[in-house]
């Protein structure tokens, strides 16, 4: 395996182990912030450009260098190519699968797929074990761009109450409106409180079984917590992007993607514990490289510009910035100029929390097509997230048959701790 850094050295596994025992005590404070570009975005025409390859193979873009030595990306990625030094990236990722659906029920989870099991999500782990700090959920996601058919990114067997508080719509727009935050039609609070006391009086019929009276007060907690929120100025004030200055909404972007971003680090910095920001696009089976001549531009500046505030703000100390996708994308490039889905390679890109800079985590073949010599797995990513958010590993939750399971089967990636 090999490891680049600025130092140009690679990490001890004994150093890498110390850093992992002293994460394991991580405070309670810590915060992450996933980013998800749903489709499987494309690592070859990305981050993992291979510019000694055959025309067919390398595609339209060319490469450029960045920050570390010998390390390329593609001429679409300059800022993330001047920005390797505040973030490590991950190059030996298997996903070991290539279906848009399981995967994203995968990378989500880093549990195996279970037809008849949903593993809960990271942030729906968070919300259960640290719970709220404030009004604000502890669970936010930001778009509708995760794939709900195989149940990813929900709370699974830990309870409606831990799922994700999703805002659907464009930060970007001027009709910006917050579901289940800003009133509908703009009726005033005090319909809403009405509503709320006709449910509690509701709340004292008789409940028939023990069962039915599990479902129906995860329920009532989940539209507890929707009045709570309705009636929060605090969740008023994280969701207004108005307050903040023309020049930082114009650093990261005045583009979905990029006031997403933006978004995150305020619902963060206001008391959220975990926050998504999904966005779709990417499964680029045809018309791959006009689409991310579209698309990359918005991730190449939005994610920098989220992790350098962060670190402005020194809250890049207790937030972790996770960047995934559900799978790459093959080496050959199909008719209709496009590259289809690949189950063998993928990467990460990670900052925060002891993260270190300037590391550029193992390597794919001459073709990008696989891994070549060590490989992590969506499991490791798991408890590499829960490590750095001190969520002890042997941590175990109870299905609902009773049965208890372990909330992660992976081992910390060394190289990503420190």
């Amino acid at each position: 395996m090999q490891v680049g850094s600025l130092a140009g050295v690679g990490l001890s596994l004994d150093g890498a182990m110390r850093a992992q025992a002293a994460t394991k005590t991580a405070p309670s404070d810590h915060n992450c912030i996933l980013i998800w570009t749903r489709g499987g975005t494309s690592h070859i025409d990305s981050i993992d450009p291979k510019p000694e390859a055959n025309a067919d193979v390398r595609g339209e873009f060319s490469t450029i260098q960045t920050v570390v030595p010998g390390v390329q990306f593609t001429e679409l990625m300059p800022r993330f190519s001047e920005g390797l030094s505040q973030f490590a990236l991950l190059r030996n990722l298997n996903p070991r699968n290539g279906s848009h659906s399981i995967a994203d029920a995968i990378m989500h989870s880093g549990k195996p797929f279970n037809q008849t099991m949903t593993y809960p999500c990271y942030g729906s782990v968070i919300s259960k074990e640290r719970g709220k700090r404030n009004s604000l959920p502890p669970f936010i996601q930001l778009g509708s761009h995760v794939d709900r058919r195989k149940r990813a990114g929900l709370a699974g067997y830990l309870g409606l109450e831990h799922n994700p508080f999703e805002v659907p719509g464009d930060p970007n727009s001027k009709d910006y409106t917050i579901r289940d935050v800003t009133p509908p039609g703009g009726l005033p609070l005090t319909v809403f409180e009405r509503r709320r006391q006709a449910l509690a009086l509701l709340d004292t019929l008789p409940r028939k079984d023990a069962e039915h009276a599990g479902a129906l007060e995860a329920t009532d907690k989940f539209y507890e917590n929707a009045f709570e929120i309705i009636s929060s100025p605090e969740t008023k004030q994280a969701f207004d992007l108005s307050q903040e200055k023309d020049t930082t909404r114009d650093t990261y972007g005045r583009n979905y993607f990029g006031q997403s971003c933006l978004l995150a680090r305020r619902l963060v910095e206001s008391g959220a514990r975990f926050v998504t920001v999904s966005d779709g696009g990417w499964d680029t089976h045809s018309n791959n490289f006009k689409t991310l001549r579209n698309k990359l531009p918005y991730i190449d500046q939005g994610v920098p510009a989220l992790i350098e505030d962060l670190q402005e703000r020194g809250l890049l100390e207790t937030t972790l910035v996770v960047w995934m996708t559900d799978f790459g994308r093959t080496p050959a490039i199909n008719a209709n100029s496009g590259r289809d889905h690949s189950s063998t390679a993928s990467y990460i890109v990670m900052s925060g929390i002891g993260t270190p800079h300037g590391a550029v985590i193992g390597k794919t073949d001459q073709t990008a097509l696989k891994v070549e010599g060590d490989e992590y797995h969506a499991e490791d990513v798991a408890a590499t997230i829960y490590t750095k958010l001190g969520i002890p590993l042997d941590t175990h939750h109870t299905a609902p048959d009773g049965r208890p399971i372990r909330m992660c089967d992976g081992e910390p990636i060394p190289e990503l701790m420190g």
